[in-house]
């Protein structure tokens, strides 16, 4: 008997790996299989995302609260540099979220979000004014 994707994801997972290591090829649930397989891409898009907009939300900070500027900034600043190139050493594919617009946008209205909330101000333009090769500049930040 095989377990439902609905019912219980996990226990199907690894029953499907194990059909996999088995080659039980004719107990695969393919489309189901097929969306997870998807879905493990979105889910690092979305990680690096969210990485991009807290880097981007604390230099957004250090631009707009010169006066606020911390230790605790700088390093969160370094440590989110430091796991999207990480990212993207691992995967090499996710590059190509910086060229896509829509991504981009996504990113850029998080960080604006986040610099919203906890600074308190709306004063954040539209549009990021940094290319993304400064932002992930190791050392570069908005004067």
């Amino acid at each position: 008997m095989t377990t439902r994707y609905e019912t219980d994801i996990v226990s199907w997972a690894n029953e499907q790996a194990e059909f996999i290591r088995n080659k039980q090829f004719h107990l695969l649930d393919l489309a189901h299989l097929a969306e997870e397989i998807e879905d493990v891409g979105k889910s690092e898009k979305r990680e690096l995302a969210s990485r991009m907009a807290v880097l981007m939300a604390h230099l957004l900070k250090w631009h707009y609260q010169p006066e606020r500027r911390s230790n605790s900034w700088s390093r969160t600043i370094k440590t989110q540099r430091i796991q999207i190139a990480l990212a993207l050493q691992e995967t090499p594919s996710l590059r190509t979220s910086f060229t896509d617009e829509s991504w981009q946008k996504r990113a850029w209205a998080d960080a604006m979000d986040l610099a919203t909330k906890e600074t308190g101000l709306d004063i954040f333009p539209e549009v990021c004014p940094w290319s993304i090769a400064d932002v992930l500049t190791e050392g570069w930040l908005p004067a």
